[in-house]
């Protein structure tokens, strides 16, 4: 299968690009994360998000250790070619390490950033060691 599709994507100078991933039923925007070749690759081949870590410097597929996967619905470029849009099906209703359903739960509220979205689970239930 050819790859000439990544060729026209804007990468960043370490070769990243910003991904968002929005649930497609509802349009709420889950989480933002970053791809390189490989991981923008590989979920595209695979049909579920697999991610870039920075602070880790390794693939990262989303629910791995939490089994909060995200199922690709489509994937989609903006105009200038240098962001990613993923609509995806989130599995188990929890996008973030927090347990909650969106990366995105707090608002500024006058001067202050106030928490406006619940814990669905608790993190520690979520990523606890076998």
């Amino acid at each position: 299968m050819s790859e000439a599709w990544l060729d026209e994507l804007r990468w960043t100078e370490d070769g990243l690009i910003p991904a968002i991933a929005q649930q497609a039923d509802s349009g709420k925007i889950l989480m933002f994360a970053w791809m390189n070749r490989e991981s923008l690759r590989l979920t595209a081949a695979e049909g579920y998000a697999v991610y870039w870590s920075r602070s880790r410097n390794k693939l990262w597929r989303k629910g791995e250790e939490s089994g909060h996967r995200q199922k690709v619905l489509g994937i989609y470029l903006d105009c200038d070619e240098d962001v990613i849009l993923i609509k995806i099906e989130q599995q188990g209703g929890i996008a973030c390490h927090t347990g909650r359903e969106s990366c995105f739960y707090r608002q500024l509220q006058g001067e202050q950033w106030q928490t406006v979205e619940p814990v669905l689970k608790d993190p520690e239930a979520i990523y606890r060691k076998s």
